[in-house]
């Protein structure tokens, strides 16, 4: 019998060797640097190419091909999720993909990412914070690195590695439809709120369990192009770019940010997917950032020439990941060839794989081949949406508050609520929130203001009538209104005026003398100089996300205001672009204006 227990013993001992090998580090002991050379010694091309290779998940053809392509990584742009929504679906899919790449020669595990801009908010149920404007407001650092911490703890829960956050533009122009992703438009406000973020997602030891990769982004001068256009041209010199949109970069790299998204935005026509000055020279060389660069989506299909220059310009700029939503079969081969035809140097390719594994081994990846489940089960918990809530009343700032109506008393009984924003969780919410361009509707849990009104008041002392403009009698109008969701070049606008229809509707309620609170829910500022004298109070409430009862704990009294504005509140359209210092022009509200009690 004891041979035969020895026999037992060592195939079991044999068996748990080989399934540690699949998900473990097999050289756990040596400094990173050592592994990186160690594993790109034995890759072959085809296993290089593969891991500068990132496909869109809706794009992927078979998932077998994660293997074949020896693929590095996986992203599912805005809206694209596995049929099960939630955190656990999520969770079971990125599993399984990483299965497929654990099976390849070398066993190099993939990153998973996601646009996780104000929350998980591609995940069902999962919480969704303020977007980065409201944040802004907020001036709070300690309070956007909890928010950071938690979004970073849902996004592992998930089973995804990596974010596309946070957004450190500097928007110059509030044209532009990506304005509520930066936290504002001062750069010394952007630098301290994106190394915050940073902080929060990565963590003080990125191999924990709940840190995550952050991506600065877009690199560089997003926010400063011509007449706020999205993906336009940034006509400014080398001295402004760096003062207003490179310094934030300095908050972001010194907190240690490990990977970078470059715009699709071009700088004095040249368009940064192509740059090797900016990408190279002044990210990598000068600022000593060491960690992955990333294209955008799709981005370097906008450079000039051929497919093959396309490739060979983005990549010898500086590119170490290309971010391709399909045809990556051809990309590959097309790299491959320019290789092998010497166009773009082993070296650089060396040099982008060198990165590639050097962040995925800071990561922990190797230890991180399965989801932590533990954190499955708190994506949306009530200590998350707290803390939410936190962020939301935090970020409200009041621009009037005429007689002092504010705070309302809790007994009053007959509040009228109107507006297409009073009762609406995808309204409040946003852009990038279930969907790229968001939704209207319950799209994922929350509270929407009405539910959180009828808490503090009761049901029977508020009314909900979505289009208030009939009614003649009653004590008090709240007004929730602002802009129906967009995202990046869908939201670049010409005219920020509210809609007639609501303007109106606040007129009507001056007619028959009932007192009007206003509450605006938008990604910028909006012209609101026709209807600020009908209005006895007005709060700007940015983008909440999916915690109205943050908006009652200002409107009733809880806590008192302190946010500021993030942006200068422009008086008319003529006035943009303004910001900072206004230089003797009368706008609406200055930049840091901010009522409170």
């Amino acid at each position: 019998m004891k041979p035969i227990l020895l026999l037992l013993l060592s195939i079991s001992l044999i068996s748990c060797a080989d399934k540690e090998s699949d998900s473990g580090d097999p050289d756990a002991g040596l400094p990173i640097s050592e592994k990186v050379n160690k594993l790109l010694a034995q890759m072959t091309l085809d296993e290089k190419i593969g891991q500068m290779t990132q496909v869109n998940k809706s794009n992927l053809l078979k998932e077998s091909d994660i293997r074949d392509y020896y693929l590095g990584s996986i992203l599912s742009g805005g809206g694209v999720a596995p049929p099960n929504r939630r955190a656990t679906g999520w969770a079971d899919m990125v599993d399984r993909f990483q299965g497929y790449a654990l099976q390849t020669r070398l066993k190099i595990p993939i990153l998973y990412g996601i646009d996780a801009v104000h929350g998980n908010n591609n995940v069902l149920d999962a919480v969704i914070f303020p977007h980065n404007i409201g944040l802004g407001a907020t001036r709070d650092a300690a309070l956007v690195e909890r928010v950071a911490k938690i979004t970073a703890e849902e996004v592992a829960g998930a089973g995804i590695h990596w974010t596309f956050a946070p957004c450190i533009a500097v928007p110059q122009d509030e044209r532009w439809g990506r304005t509520y992703e930066g936290f504002g438009e001062m750069p010394d406000l952007v630098n301290e709120l994106g190394a915050a973020s940073v902080r929060g997602l990565q963590g003080t030891t990125l191999t924990s369990k709940t840190s995550v990769l952050a991506c600065a982004k877009h690199f560089v001068a997003d926010g400063g192009t011509q007449n706020g256009k999205d993906q336009g041209d940034v006509i400014l010199d080398e001295e402004t770019i760096r003062t207003i949109h490179l310094s934030p970069y300095d908050g972001a790299i010194g907190a240690g940010v490990q990977t970078v998204m470059a715009s699709y935005s071009s700088i004095n026509g040249q368009k940064m997917h192509g740059s090797a000055y900016w990408l190279t020279s002044v990210l990598k060389n000068e600022k000593k950032f060491d960690g992955l660069l990333v294209s955008d989506w799709a981005a370097i299909r906008q450079l000039p020439g051929s497919n093959d220059d396309q490739i060979t310009n983005s990549i010898n700029a500086g590119l170490d990941i290309i971010m391709l939503p399909d045809n990556y079969k051809e990309f590959i081969s097309a790299l491959k060839n320019l290789v092998e035809t010497n166009k773009i140097p082993i070296t650089r390719i060396d040099d982008a794989v060198r990165r590639i594994l050097t962040v995925k081994y800071r990561l922990g990846l190797w230890e991180k081949t399965k989801t932590e489940r533990s954190l499955t089960g708190t994506v949306g918990s009530d200590a998350h949406r707290l803390v939410a809530r936190e962020a939301v009343r935090k970020s409200l700032v009041v621009l009037k508050n005429d007689n002092n109506i504010l705070p309302l008393s809790k007994s009053r009984s007959s509040i009228l609520l109107t507006g297409s924003h009073g009762d609406n969780i995808g309204y409040q919410s946003g852009g990038w929130t279930m969907e790229w361009q968001g939704g209207s509707g319950p799209i994922t849990k929350g509270t929407t203001v009405y539910k959180a009104i009828q808490k503090v008041v009761g049901e029977n002392s508020v009314y909900f009538i979505e289009d208030g403009t009939e009614v003649t009698a009653f004590q008090l109008a709240i007004v929730v209104i602002g802009e129906e969701p967009y995202a990046e070049g869908a939201g670049d606008r010409t005219d920020l005026s509210l809609k007639s229809s609501d303007v109106a509707m606040i007129k009507s309620f001056k007619t028959n003398k009932i007192p009007v609170v206003l509450i605006l829910m938008s990604g910028r500022p909006l012209i609101i100089s026709n209807i600020i004298d009908d209005c006895d109070a007005i709060i700007a409430a940015w983008l909440p996300g999916s915690e109205g009862d943050g908006v009652t704990d200002i409107l009733f009294g809880d806590y008192k205001p302190t946010g500021k504005l993030p942006h200068t509140w422009p008086a008319s359209m003529s006035q943009i672009p303004v910001n900072g210092p206004s230089n003797g022009i009368s706008v609406q509200f200055p930049y840091g204006y901010g009522l409170t009690w």
